[in-house]
This record gives C-alpha cells, sequence and structure tokens, in this order.
C-alpha cells in the first residue's frame, strides 16, 4: 500500500491560515505557529466583542434618552416607568434616534408617558 503525502493539504490550510493573518505585524503574519495563535486569538476577541457590542450601544441609547429626558424635568427610570404604564412599546434604539432626530415625536412621547405615571 503506497503512503499518503499530506503536502497539498498542509500547504492549503497554512496558506488559509496566513490569509487569515494578513497585515499582522511582525513574526504573527508569516510565521505559521505564531500566526495560528494570534489568529485564534483575534477570533476570541472577536467573539467576545459581538457581545460587548451590543452592551455599549444599549448604554449609549440609554444616555441619550436620559439626556433629552431630563430637558424636560424627568428622570430615565421615571420616563421608562411611564412609557411601560402608557404601552408604549418602542424599544431604546428608536427612542435614542426619535431624542436625538425628531425632537418634536420625542417630546410627544414624554407627554404621554408623563400622563401615565400616577401624581
Amino acid at each position: 500500500m503506497p503512503r499518503i503525502k499530506r503536502g497539498v493539504t498542509t500547504r492549503q490550510k497554512h496558506k488559509r491560515l496566513l490569509d487569515q493573518a494578513k497585515g499582522y505585524r511582525g513574526r504573527r503574519k508569516n510565521t505559521i505557529r505564531i500566526a495560528r495563535q494570534a489568529v485564534e486569538k483575534a477570533g476570541q476577541y472577536a467573539y467576545r466583542d459581538r457581545k460587548v457590542k451590543k452592551r455599549s450601544f444599549r448604554a449609549l441609547w440609554i444616555q441619550r434618552i436620559n439626556a433629552a429626558v431630563r430637558a424636560e424635568g424627568l428622570t430615565y427610570s421615571q420616563f421608562m416607568h411611564g412609557v411601560k404604564l402608557a404601552g408604549i412599546e418602542l424599544d431604546r434604539k428608536v427612542m435614542a434616534d426619535l431624542a436625538m432626530n425628531e425632537e418634536a415625536a420625542f417630546k410627544s412621547v414624554i407627554d404621554q408617558a408623563k400622563a401615565a405615571l400616577p401624581a
């Protein structure tokens, strides 16, 4: 039985790995062993930061809503409570966009939330 030579598949694996490491600095871009570690770590960072991105955008939306609501004499938590009581089903992303770009529309949302709050 002839032996199996795997030079072609190894070359393909190495080429794919070095393509993924393109743009890295130093030996991380052209040494297989180091490039493998760098690409694996980059994947870990990418996975983690896809989750972190969601958190940081939510925090940004909350800050924008809070700033717009405080100008009207409410706190963020009071406003959100009023929104829930009023049955307004806008998410924070949309409300932050309204607060930034369409003040009149957001003002009407604030007024509805204020009206729903108990005196």
